[in-house]
């Protein structure tokens, strides 16, 4: 990197002082000339084989002064690495995720179940938008919020880590889950709100139903995006038996039309993961979809710059004090 590069001075105006240096050499020859004194010889036969020592140096120590003193002039100026800023752009919203934690989440169908692998998925995508806030909701026969809207995404993590089925009565309360989602975001300032509400099944119980909470949810600017959980058909659910885990295969029974229609409702979209991958994929479409632009201001610290300039002008002196201690001792520099 150049010695000057990204360079400012806090003394810009000592640097006029640069202009004075051609005075230097001018001062240094009138002096010499001073100094000189006047032999009258009747002949200059005896003193031509005498030859002046070392005649390359014999400006040098005129040279490295100018050159030391060019130097102290700016490190005098004070130079620094520039107080540098940029408007930039990041992308920022406000999200709750809301999840279903009923117990049909335990469906293994996804690995190693629903549940876990919409925590996992979504934990992901939590860490891929560090300006966003961020909140969480769960329900089941009922809903609460397990994180209020935080910058705050290691705490967010580990709340979400700790969701579990049988953290409240069984049931699939959609309509009350994404009510509770938009409480949390109605208050929100921000230009884009959005609840990705995720889902297993269909309302089978709550005081709210899934569309007028989608109602609501459209009142308040809330757009949501819904994500049906489940593959086709039939999936895998685990039983407690006196003989162990047994399997029995228990039919998929998500409201797509709902969830269709709650997504329509609020200008959002309905998708549908039969997968961990398709799920992961349904995450990464949301994370495109939803880019609302926040200005962000970069700072960086100013450093002082003047010592490599300091240490260049007092190796010169030094150089020249040396030269004119010994090799040019008694001569006229």
């Amino acid at each position: 990197m150049s010695l000057f590069e990204g360079i400012t001075f806090a003394n810009p105006n000592l640097l006029w002082l640069l202009l004075l240096l051609p005075v230097l050499p001018a001062w240094a020859i009138w002096r010499r000339r001073k100094q000189q004194g006047s032999l009258v010889v009747s002949t200059l036969g005896g003193l031509q084989h005498i030859k002046p020592a070392y005649p390359i140096l014999r400006h040098a120590g005129t040279v490295l002064r100018l050159l030391a003193a060019a130097l102290l002039i700016v490190a005098l100026a004070r130079p620094q690495s520039a107080l540098s800023w940029e408007d930039s752009t990041t992308e920022g919203i406000d999200i709750v995720i809301a999840t279903d934690i009923s117990g049909s989440m335990l469906s293994e169908d996804l690995k190693p179940n629903r549940l876990e692998a919409g925590k996992n998925i979504a934990m992901e995508f939590i860490k891929g938008r560090p300006y966003d806030r961020i909140g969480l909701v769960v329900f089941s026969g009922e809903s609460f919020t397990q994180c209020p809207l935080t910058i705050d995404h290691d705490v967010l993590i580990n709340l979400f880590g700790d969701i579990s089925n049988g953290m409240i009565r069984d049931g699939t309360a959609i309509g009350m889950g994404l009510a509770t989602a938009v409480n949390r975001l109605k208050e929100s300032d921000a230009k884009s709100k959005v609840v990705i509400l995720l889902t297993d099944g269909s309302n089978t119980t709550g005081s709210i139903a899934p569309v007028t909470a989608a109602e609501i949810a459209k009142e308040f600017n809330v757009r949501v995006y819904t994500v049906g959980v489940g593959t086709e058909g039939y999936a895998p659910y685990p039983v407690q038996t006196p003989f162990g885990i047994q399997y029995q295969q228990v039919p998929v029974t998500i409201d797509e039309e709902a969830l269709t229609k709650i997504a329509d409702l609020t200008g959002g979209k309905y998708f549908r993961a039969t997968d961990n991958e398709k799920l992961k994929a349904i995450y990464g479409q949301i994370d495109q979809l939803e880019k609302a632009k926040i200005a962000v201001t970069h700072y960086q610290q100013k450093t002082e710059r003047f010592f490599p300039f300091a240490l260049a002008a007092l190796l010169l002196l030094l150089m020249d004090f040396a030269l004119r201690q010994t090799v040019l001792k008694g001569a006229l520099t």
